[in-house]
């Protein structure tokens, strides 16, 4: 693998936890100010690449700690992604197939399997299909969706590969989540058909449970820092 796909990997816990640290040490320098920290302390969370990670450090002095070097190699280990992901890949599963929004709607979320292929076919109306929590009845899915005056969102969590290949006449096929790649071992799934003056969307969002477990480190880390300023402003 070449340098030139590094900024394009994804990043892992312990890169975003290297970029947190930098910008505690730019924020107790006076480098950053509270705003500037909270908006970038956000923003690494949020990063999936390590392309995203090097643009919220990229103006701080190379004094600063920099983050150690990064690994193309995946490590095993507990919990590893590999493991989760086949633990959600039920080879044989028959799954849900379809869904049919007349003038109404649908959803799939939670807990729930997608079948191999799944029809989505929607006449002015609309129909979600939340992935974060699925399982997989096989390694690629694909989601053929069909819709006149209506819409179908997708929702992926993030390490799942994502190609679309829809027509929209008079509407669209959201295609900004081609080309990311996916984690060793996750689903890829396909999402294709027609949408006529409609659309199909397609968004990466975490696991809600990882959303909230974010947030409060996000709170918790703001409420040690406010301390910590409020601690040397006594002292000064």
């Amino acid at each position: 693998m070449t340098d030139e796909r590094l900024p394009q990997l994804r990043a892992s816990d312990a890169d975003r936890e290297r970029v947190a640290e930098i910008l505690r040490d730019a924020l107790a320098e006076g480098r950053l100010d509270m705003a500037e920290f909270d908006e970038r302390f956000d923003a690494t969370y949020r990063a999936r690449t390590y392309g995203e990670l090097e643009l919220i450090t990229a103006d701080l002095p190379a004094a600063a700690p920099a983050p150690a070097p990064l690994s193309l190699r995946k490590e095993p280990a507990a919990g590893d992604a590999v493991t989760a992901w086949s633990e959600r890949i039920t080879e044989g599963a028959k799954g849900s197939t379809s869904g049919l929004a007349v003038m109404g709607g649908f959803e799939r979320k939670g807990r729930w399997t997608i079948g191999r292929r799944f029809l989505a076919i929607c006449l002015m109306g609309g129909g979600e299909l939340d992935l974060r929590e699925a399982n997989f009845a096989a390694g690629e899915v694909e989601i053929s969706v069909w819709t006149l005056m209506g819409g179908v969102n997708v929702i992926v969590p993030p390490g799942i590969e994502v190609e679309t290949r829809g027509l929209g006449i008079m509407g669209a096929f959201d295609s900004q989540e081609d080309g990311v790649p996916g984690d060793p071992g996750a689903p890829r799934v396909i999402v294709s058909g027609l949408a006529v003056m409609g659309g199909v969307g397609v968004e990466r969002k975490l696991p809600k449970e990882e959303q909230r477990r974010l947030k409060e480190e996000r709170r918790e880390e703001k409420r040690r820092l406010r301390e910590d300023r409020r601690e040397r402003r006594e002292l000064d």
